[in-house]
């Protein structure tokens, strides 16, 4: 039974093992001339200005809810009408049912205007 695993087994091995060569390659092979500019924090290429637990505008939010709501509505949409013709008539009021309630966030998106850009 055991048997059956061990080409698992050793897949796993030569994979950890080809991923330790490749960090120890990067350590060996690498240059080590840090300076002062190759130390420094970097973020965007300019220095580091607020505090990191700034609160976000609620737009960021938004949009990612914006996001979810479009990636949800086609994530279902495809297979849903591939599937038509054998899910029938409740197939169609389901389909309907979940489109209404992302157009109801679509809207309350609108509303907050998260689909305006300053």
């Amino acid at each position: 039974m055991l048997e059956n695993y061990l080409p698992v087994l050793i897949f796993i091995v030569i994979g950890l093992a080809v991923g330790a060569i490749m960090i120890a390659l990067g350590f060996v092979l690498s240059p080590h001339k840090p300076d002062s500019e190759k130390n420094s924090a970097y973020e965007c290429g300019f220095e580091a200005f607020g505090d990191a637990r700034m609160k976000f505008d609620v737009r960021y939010y938004l949009v990612a809810i914006l996001f979810i709501i479009f990636d949800l509505e086609i994530a279902f949409l495809f297979p849903w009408a591939i599937v038509l013709e054998d899910i029938g008539m409740f197939g169609y009021i389901a389909m309907l049912i979940f489109l209404g309630i992302l157009v109801i966030g679509f809207i309350y998106e609108w509303k907050k205007g998260a689909l305006e850009w300053e």
